[in-house]
C-alpha cells in the first residue's frame, strides 16, 4: 500500500458465555490489530456490573500489567480503532458506554454513518448530551430513547441510520451483532466451548481456536443470550448489496475467510488476472512487502517470472521515532523497506502493490530499485485506480489528493520515474472475487456510492451511476463466470 495509504478503520470482537470473557477478547483485539491502531478497549459484564478498560495505543500496550484481570464476566465486547469519524482522543476511543433506564449499553462500531450530522443535530435539540464525537454515540443515544409502538428498539435504531456499519452491542444480559442492510463491512459469527462469538475478521477465531459458523447477513440482527442465538431481519425491504471490494484487495488479513471466499486465493487471482492484462517482459517479480505479496505471487506463477522477497520489511518500527531532517534522504520509506541489490541489479524489475493513493512512497520505491541498477521498474498495481473518496468507512483523502484522479497514467509514470505503470481492471478484480458485481461497493473505484450523504461533500460524485458495474455484469456474462471457493 503505497503513501499515504487508506487508514485501517476499526475492528470488532464480542464474546457471549465464556469464564474468560476479557482473554478471549483480547486476542480477538490482537488478531484485528491491523484494522485499526489507534485505540483499543474492552468492556465486560458480570452479574450486570460492567467494567471497562480503553486506551489510546496498540493492544499490548493498552492491556499492560493486570488490567485484563480487572475485567470479570463471562460477556464482553472489543474494539481496535482508527478515526474516520472523531478525532484522536481518548474520550473518542471505544467500546462506548450508557446508563439509562434501559440499562447499561456497551457498543463497538466498524463504518461511518452518512447522515451522522442530521442525527446529531436532531438528538442535540432534543437535549441529548453528547460525550465524544464519533458517530457512534449517535447509536446509543437512539438506543436510549423510548420506543414507539411494539418494535424493538434497536430495529427503531437501526431505521433511523444510513451508512456503513458493523456492530457488536452487549447488554446486561445479551450480546448482539449487527450489519447494515448493504452489508459494507464483515461480521463473522463463531463458536468456541459452547460460548458464541462474534468478529470483525475470521482470522480472530483461529488464533483463539474457535469454530467459524457464519457470516452476519447485511440487515440482519442476532441476538444471543442464554436462551441461545435468535435472527431478526431488521429491513424486510430487499437493500443493494454492497460489500466493500477494497476488504478483499488490502484491508482483510489473507488467513480471514469472506463470503465463503480465501482472501488470501482472490489476491493471488487478482495477480494472476493482472499478468493477462499487463503482461511486459521483465526478468522477475519484486512485492512490496507486505500489502503486495499475493498479487505479486500471482503474477509471477501466471507469466512465469521468478518471484524475489528483494524488499525487506522492518516490522519493529514503532509509530514514532527520530526523524532526522536531511540526514538520511528518503528516511520514512528506507526505515520500513530495505533491499537486497544484488537480486536487482541489471534486471529488469516488475514491482507489485496492492494500490497507489497519491504515490509519493511508490516513487521513492521506483528510485532505490534503480539506485540499485535495475535496468528497468515496471509499476503494477492490484486494483484500478483511486478515483474518488470513501464516505463509508475508510478514510481515503478526498479526490484532490488522489494520484489517479488528476493525472493520466502517463503522468504517474513521469513522477513514479517508472518505465511503465499499469492497473488491474475493475472487470478483473471483481473476477477474481467469483462474485458477481451488483455484490461490492466500488465507489472509490467508479463513483457509483450506492448510499447517499451530505451532498456538500462532493455534489460531483453524486451524479455518477451505475453504468460502470452494468458493464462489468456484461462482460463477466460472456465468460459464465460460476462462484467457487479459492
Amino acid at each position: 500500500m503505497s503513501d499515504t495509504q487508506p487508514r485501517h478503520y476499526c475492528g470488532v470482537f464480542g464474546v457471549y458465555g465464556h469464564a474468560n470473557a476479557a482473554e478471549l477478547t483480547y486476542y480477538g483485539l490482537y488478531a484485528l490489530q491491523h484494522r485499526g491502531q489507534e485505540s483499543a478497549g474492552i468492556v465486560t459484564c458480570e452479574e450486570g456490573q460492567f467494567r471497562v478498560h480503553k486506551g489510546m495505543g496498540l493492544v499490548p500496550q493498552v492491556f499492560r500489567g493486570k488490567a485484563l484481570e480487572s475485567l470479570k464476566g463471562s460477556m464482553a465486547v472489543g474494539h481496535t480503532r482508527y478515526s474516520t469519524t472523531g478525532s484522536s482522543h481518548h474520550r473518542n476511543s471505544q467500546p462506548l458506554t450508557v446508563d439509562c433506564s434501559k440499562g447499561q449499553i456497551a457498543i463497538a462500531h466498524n463504518g461511518n454513518l452518512t447522515n451522522a450530522a442530521q442525527l446529531r443535530e436532531e438528538l442535540e435539540l432534543s437535549g441529548s448530551i453528547f460525550q465524544t464525537t464519533v458517530d457512534s454515540e449517535i447509536i446509543l443515544h437512539l438506543m436510549a430513547r423510548p420506543t414507539n409502538g411494539s418494535d424493538n428498539n434497536l430495529v427503531q435504531s437501526l431505521q433511523r441510520i444510513q451508512g456503513a456499519y458493523s456492530l457488536v452491542i452487549m447488554t446486561e444480559n445479551e450480546l448482539i451483532g449487527v450489519r447494515d442492510p448493504h452489508g459494507f463491512r464483515p461480521l463473522s459469527i463463531g463458536r468456541l466451548d459452547g460460548a458464541y462469538v462474534l468478529s470483525s475478521e475470521t482470522c480472530a477465531f483461529d488464533l483463539i481456536q474457535a469454530e467459524f459458523v457464519r457470516d452476519v447477513e447485511p440487515g440482519e440482527i442476532v441476538i444471543i443470550n442464554d436462551d441461545g442465538i435468535q435472527s431478526i431481519n431488521a429491513f424486510p425491504m430487499q437493500e443493494r448489496r454492497a460489500f466493500c471490494i477494497f476488504e478483499y484487495v488490502y484491508f482483510c488479513r489473507p488467513d480471514s475467510i469472506l463470503s465463503d471466499r480465501s482472501v488470501y486465493g482472490v489476491r493471488v487471482k487478482m495477480g494472476r488476472e493482472m499478468a493477462k492484462e499487463t503482461a511486459v517482459e521483465a526478468d522477475l517479480v519484486v512485492p512490496v512487502p507486505d500489502s503486495g505479496n499475493c498479487a505479486a505471487l500471482g503474477y509471477a506463477l501466471e507469466s512465469g517470472l521468478p518471484y524475489e522477497m528483494a524488499f525487506v520489511r522492518n516490522h519493529y518500527v514503532g509509530r514514532s521515532f527520530l526523524q532526522p531532517s536531511q540526514l538520511i534522504r528518503d528516511f520514512n520509506v528506507r526505515v520500513k523497506l530495505n533491499l537486497i541489490n544484488e537480486l536487482v541489479e541489471g534486471k529488469r524489475v516488475i514491482i507489485v502493490d496492492d494500490s497507489i493513493v497519491r504515490g509519493t512512497t511508490s516513487k521513492a520505491r521506483v528510485n532505490n530499485l534503480k539506485e540499485a541498477g535495475a535496468k528497468e521498474v515496471h509499476v503494477r498495481v492490484s486494483c484500478p485506480p483511486h478515483m474518488n473518496p470513501c464516505f463509508y468507512g475508510i478514510d481515503f483523502p478526498d479526490r484532490k489528493k488522489l494520484m489517479a484522479a488528476n493525472h493520466s497514467i502517463e503522468e504517474i509514470c513521469d513522477y513514479l520515474n517508472a518505465d511503465s505503470v499499469a492497473y488491474l481492471s475493475q472487470e478483473g478484480m471483481v473476477k477474481a472475487t467469483g462474485l458477481p458485481p451488483e455484490n461490492f461497493c466500488m465507489a472509490c473505484y467508479d463513483g457509483d456510492y450506492p448510499v447517499a450523504f451530505d451532498p456538500a461533500l462532493d455534489k460531483h460524485i453524486m451524479e455518477q451511476r451505475r453504468a460502470r458495474v452494468e458493464s462489468i455484469g456484461e462482460a463477466l456474462a460472456k465468460e459464465e463466470l460460476q462462484p467457487r471457493l479459492l
